[in-house]
């Protein structure tokens, strides 16, 4: 069984002449700005967690950001209301008002959700 690839000479100077090109350079500009708003508009340490690139799509150039931090999902949804139990301890520990306090278990009220990235794609646009 043999596998045979061609290259299109032509698509590759397009290609490159898009990355590396004038509109490749707008393209990485205003995602770079779109990120760098992003990650101040995170909550917590959410926005040490954002990265951005340029790729090559299925419909041209598109600028991507990316945001890996394990509860993204949760602060850009919101959550419902729910309960909160120990893992590890038989009790939770936390502050409330200076005091620490224990807790066998929490009804914590939800959260609203908090898109950030599409408050920081409104602003850099």
């Amino acid at each position: 069984m043999s596998v045979e690839m061609r290259v299109d000479p032509g698509a590759i100077t397009r290609l490159l002449r898009l990355r590396n090109g004038r509109a490749g350079r707008k393209l990485a500009e205003r995602t770079q700005r779109v990120a760098r708003i992003a990650e101040r508009e995170a909550p917590g340490s959410m926005g040490d967690y954002i990265t951005w690139k340029v790729i090559d799509g299925p419909k041209g150039l598109e600028g991507v950001i990316v945001c890996d931090h394990p509860a993204v999902r949760y602060v850009l949804n919101g959550t419902r209301p729910h309960i909160i139990r120990p893992r590890r301890r038989k009790a939770l520990r936390f502050e409330v008002g200076g005091r620490v306090v224990f807790a066998k278990l929490v009804h914590h009220p939800g959260t609203k959700p908090n898109n950030f990235l599409k408050r920081a794609l409104r602003e850099g646009r």
